[in-house]
């Protein structure tokens, strides 16, 4: 019995399928309706590459610049892509012939972009290979090379409370100047409390950009919080760090609220554990990747009688050598000082885009920064802008695009 009755579905696949593929040979080949306007659509808001040329340089502050960047028909770009605030450009360069990319989040306002600019802040990084060479060689009239906009750190209704509290350090400033401008020009819809961490009231950075916003938008307030022990707290001001109290002290008592989070590691080692105390929902925290994690051996679960050098066999696009890298390094800082042009994006292991095999070896992957799938784990897929080796490695990388 058992056996007729799989027979008869073996049957009826057959007869389905057979119906199947006699509608597909009916079916007309042509592309549908809409096709060409939905592809030109895509190819506008997500192109693989911008060509940008610098308009304007801005000091901010001692290693601090704002660059307006904006099309360069000449090499191919008419329009800039549309994004949501919060979103973030990777810069691509080649400085003295090693490929290297990094992120930064665009300070600007969404409705900038339909005006044909965008602006990145961009602030020197100690040992910052990247920021340096920005700093010392954009200028107006500079060709510049960016990806689409991209990221998750931008409001989405959804998900997060309609009041946000946002939790900014020094440059992390960037992304909470492009949302509170949205909200102003009407782009986004929600209330947005920034309480954002400086030094002193001197190393503020946008502080008359963000006093006129609170004067401009109601559903905007700004809290500048000083660390510097001789600061003095007083109208509009808080002394000492972003603390559970601090944020329950301008959080709404009666309603929800999310919590975004763009600053340097330091500060959310510091506010993760105070996040803590809040006893929040976990949809309700929003993290910003914060680039490259350095130092992996002061990492409390950092494995001792690591080599201080390491061989790694890369094959890419059917070629395969061998370069030998500092174990302190990342997967992809290896690959790029050697000349090696992997694919990356934002440098902080979320958005996935260097993804790449590893055939033999083993890494050390900070558990912050592990956001691979789980088949990926089981496959031996890593994500080389976090994973550091712990021995010679042999890896199938993707091109770069």
């Amino acid at each position: 019995m058992a056996g007729l009755l799989n027979n008869l579905k073996i049957r009826d696949y057959i007869t389905i399928l057979a119906n199947r593929q006699k509608q597909f040979g009916l079916a007309d080949d042509s592309a549908p309706a809409g096709t060409d306007a939905s592809r030109a659509l895509a190819r506008a808001l997500h192109p693989n590459r911008q060509y940008l040329k610098v308009a304007a340089v801005t000091e901010r502050a001692e290693d601090v610049k704002s660059f307006t960047l904006v099309p360069d028909p000449e090499r191919g770009t008419k329009e800039l892509a549309y994004f949501g605030a919060g979103k973030y450009l990777t810069v691509f360069a080649e400085i003295d012939g090693q490929p290297v990319t990094r992120a930064y989040s665009i300070s600007s306002s969404p409705k900038a972009s339909l005006e044909g600019r965008y602006e990145l802040t961009v602030k020197l990084v100690d040992g910052g290979l990247v920021s340096r060479y920005i700093l010392d060689n954009w200028q107006e009239g500079t060709p510049v090379e960016v990806s689409a906009p991209e990221g998750n750190f931008e409001y989405q209704p959804l998900r997060d409370a309609k009041t946000v509290i946002g939790l900014a350090g020094g440059s992390g400033i960037t992304p909470f100047l492009s949302m509170a401008q949205a909200i102003r020009d009407g782009d986004e819809d929600f209330e947005l409390i920034l309480l954002y961490g400086s030094r002193n009231k001197k190393s503020i950075l946008f502080a008359k950009e963000l006093a006129q916003l609170e004067k401009d938008c109601e559903k905007f307030k700004v809290i500048h919080v000083l660390s510097d022990s001789r600061a003095k707290a007083s109208e509009g001001f808080e002394k000492g760090f972003i603390t559970a109290d601090l944020i329950k002290k301008y959080a709404p008592a009666d309603k929800p609220y999310s919590v975004f989070l763009c600053g340097p590691q330091q500060m959310y080692a510091f506010a993760d554990k105070e996040l803590e105390k809040l006893g929040l929902e976990r949809k309700y925290i929003r993290h910003e990747m914060f680039g490259e994690f350095h130092n992996p051996a002061a990492a409390p679960d950092y494995p001792a009688g690591v080599p201080e050098t390491v061989k790694i066999t890369v094959t890419q696009a059917g070629e395969t050598r061998t370069v030998e890298g500092a174990s302190n390094d990342s997967v992809l800082q290896i690959l790029e000082k050697n000349g090696i042009a992997a694919p990356a994006r934002c440098r902080s292991g979320e958005c996935g885009w260097c993804r790449s095999l590893m055939v033999s070896g083993k890494v050390y992957i900070p558990p912050h920064l592990e956001y691979r799938r789980l088949a990926d784990r089981q496959f031996g897929y890593i994500h080389p802008c976090c994973s550091f080796p712990l021995t010679d490695l042999v890896l199938d990388v993707p091109e770069a695009k």
